[in-house]
């Protein structure tokens, strides 16, 4: 069989010689026709070059690691793969491959596999593999375990709804069920299923996926389902309201403070993001590269709220439905396109962030039908076709699982596995802000209760195989001896989607502005919902029952504007700290507020007379992951402080101001969700104990 040599072999280069006494390393691997390189075994056709080992340890030392993108044939004593063409004098111009050693390369070498006991055949993971494996897992188990838990609860598809029952054209809108879903999906499918993925997959691969398929089927689903049943089956009653009936006053107030200061973490790590993602500008002041793709994203983005609005006037007054709204979508998509490719915006990331915060006031204070659901609608689209291409790229290139299997218990830069990766990790397996959605805003809006179950679990499931692509694009971007794609995880997952459009023949100036919108729009649709969220969570806090003869501070503080514009300003003071920063105090409290959720729904359950056995798994697991990672991280934040009291800060560079914002309120944020974390577990173990089984109706 003859194979072409590689273009960089030097032409005095010869073909190292090795015995036929063994068996190749795989079926790539083969003898080779050519009598130029003849009694090569076994022979790579891919590269062509010979697998060979060399003088051992010390040898190795020398030598770099070949681009694992094949099976490769493991040197027990080299413990490394050593494919080159040997050079007599020991170098390698250009080639691929390894250099020679030195110390081999003074005298001719009778290269056999002398010295190696025993050969470790190593294979690389199909990254169509891994989706396939995780597609078929979360699809089974919302057919199974999702059913299951519907029929076991019970579902009343002619039962009239919160969003039937209550319509107010503002909060309670009645929706199709494909509606609800993609405003549910968009919502939730956040920047945390792509950073999560990607950030923990410093500990290898293999853990992250088993991590995001148990997590989002057993944990984040079943607590997305709970929360969205619980509040349809309370008149939509949001989370907060749901801890007061079945847990108590007191916990209701600390829930709603846990979750306002959620809020505004959320929103500093997404709003950053956001503003980042767009910034035309580097550090020195000057143009980045890829300026007009951020400016062309960010005028897309920009023409996609304008859109939105008029999308939903459109909807208000000529009630389109199916195909028709589908149809108005795509078309409002390709016209922001257009627009923000011919008219890109180039601004700093300061301009940019005012912009972000400016639209998610509007979006948190607007009709859901006038803004945030038919821009959730057009995003949705968007989504889908990111991910279809993924999957694609996927199949068409089936590129290998370039990163890590394993690497370890503990990370240099992360810490140790427990819990630093469930936390991590993040929405990918199970969040909390996600009951937030189910109650605050979906349960008001579901028009039949068997749409929950799509809904709930179904968004879900997507979102856990969003993580699993997300996790399967970066490996296939990075280097082949495992070292991750330079970047922000938005950068890695955005470059290697759009190299996959590429390939199909787009433009790379389109596919660029197309995924950088894609990935700034899934942090854009949980800034939307989280600010509304916030925003009512800090309304609910100061509400009482007879508002209309209320003390005048008490309605100020429950106005909507000037709620709104506390909880933007609070996340807005945050988004100082950096978004690199704040993301593993806000991993810890988004699991911890999952593992509240998962409390209530025990009582919820327990009094109606509903099966609540699957929940304490998932509940026990979470309260012990959150609680320690909030620990480590309150006292990484007092080493911190320490270290920086202990030395003189260099005139110029920081402040001690810098110092407190970047750790100082961490450190205060970190004390008080862990203080009103326990508060509410020991509230809610109370009034479980407490709570009589089946002592009120079914609702």
């Amino acid at each position: 069989m003859q194979h072409p040599l590689p273009e960089s072999r030097p032409s005095d280069a010869k073909a190292v010689v090795r015995s036929k006494a063994f068996s190749p390393a795989s079926s790539l691997c083969e003898p080779d026709a050519d009598p130029v390189r003849s009694n090569v075994w076994p022979f790579c056709p891919r590269y062509g070059a010979a697998y060979v080992c060399t003088l051992g340890a010390a040898a190795c030392a020398a030598n770099e690691v070949v681009p694992r993108s094949i099976p490769y044939t493991m040197c027990s004593v080299c413990e490394g793969l050593r494919l080159r063409w040997f050079v007599p004098n020991g170098t390698n111009p250009g080639g691929r491959g390894l250099f020679l050693h030195p110390a081999a390369a003074k005298e001719p070498m009778p290269l056999t596999f002398a010295g190696c006991q025993e050969r470790k055949e190593v294979k690389t993971m199909n990254t169509l593999v891994i989706v396939l494996i995780a597609a078929v897992c979360l699809f089974g188990a919302y057919m199974l375990y999702g059913r299951w838990l519907a029929n076991k609860w019970g579902i009343d598809p002619s039962a009239k709804t919160p969003a039937v029952v209550h319509e107010d054209g503002r909060d309670y809108v009645p929706t199709d069920g494909w509606t609800v879903f993609a405003h549910q999906f968009s919502s939730i499918a956040g920047a945390g299923p792509v950073t999560g993925a990607i950030q923990a997959a410093a500990f290898g691969w293999l853990p992250v996926l088993l991590w995001v398929l148990l997590g989002g089927i057993f944990f984040g689903a079943v607590t997305d389902f709970g929360a969205l049943y619980a509040s349809v089956k309370n008149d939509g009653k949001s989370m907060g309201m749901l801890i007061e009936k079945y847990i108590g006053k007191t916990g209701r107030k600390l829930f709603l403070l846990f979750c306002w200061l959620f809020c505004g973490i959320v929103i500093a790590a997404f709003a950053d993001m956001v503003a980042g993602t767009f910034n035309a500008y580097g550090a020195d002041g000057a143009l980045v590269e890829a300026a007009q793709t951020n400016g062309a994203a960010g005028m897309v983005s920009i023409m996609f709220m304008v859109f939105a609005v008029v999308f939903g006037l459109l909807q208000k007054n000529l009630h389109f439905t199916g195909w028709k709204e589908n149809v108005i979508s795509i078309v409002f998509i390709v016209l922001s396109f257009v627009v923000g490719a011919n008219f890109p915006i180039i601004l700093g990331k300061a301009a940019w962030s005012y912009i972000t915060f400016v639209y998610i006031f509007f979006a948190a204070v607007l009709p859901m039908w006038l803004l945030k659901q038919p821009r959730d609608h057009m995003t949705t689209f968007m989504f889908v076709a990111m991910i279809v291409g993924a999957v694609l790229g996927l199949i068409v290139n089936h590129p290998v699982m370039n990163l890590p299997v394993f690497t370890g218990f503990t990370n240099a830069k992360l810490g140790t596995m427990f819990p630093i990766l469930f936390v991590t990790v993040a929405c990918g397996a199970v969040s909390g802000f996600h009951s937030l959605v189910s109650s605050g805003t979906s349960s008001k809006t579901v028009t039949n209760e068997k749409d929950m179950l799509k809904v709930g679990y179904g968004a879900m499931v997507l979102e856990s195989l969003l993580a699993v692509i997300a996790l399967c694009v970066a490996g296939a971007s990075a280097a082949a001896d495992g070292t991750p794609a330079d970047g922000t995880p938005f950068q890695v997952f955005s470059r290697g989607v759009a190299s996959f459009f590429v390939g199909f023949g787009l433009d790379q100036h389109f596919a660029s502005v197309f995924m950088t919108m894609c990935v700034s729009a899934l942090a854009l649709t949980s800034l939307d919902a989280v600010a509304r969220i916030g925003r009512m969570s800090f309304q609910e806090l100061f509400s009482v029952d007879d508002m209309e003869h209320a003390e005048g501070w008490r309605k100020l503080l429950c106005n909507v504007y000037f709620s709104t514009f506390l909880t933007l300003a609070f996340g807005f003071l945050l988004t100082k700290i950096g978004y690199a920063n704040i993301w593993p105090l806000f991993g810890s409290a988004n699991q911890l507020l999952s593992a509240l959720v998962l409390a209530t729904l025990c009582v919820f359950l327990k009094v109606t007379g509903r099966s609540n056995k699957m929940i304490f798994p998932p509940l026990v697991i979470m309260l012990c992951v959150t609680f320690t990672a909030l620990v480590q991280r309150l006292i990484a934040m007092v080493k911190a402080i320490s270290n920086a009291a202990a030395v003189t800060i260099p005139a110029g560079e920081t402040t001690w101001g810098a110092v407190f914002i970047a750790n100082g309120l961490q450190l205060i944020l970190a004390v008080l969700l862990i203080v009103l974390g326990l508060n509410i577990v020991f509230h809610s173990f109370k009034a479980y104990k407490n709570a009589e089984h089946n002592s009120e109706a079914k609702v």
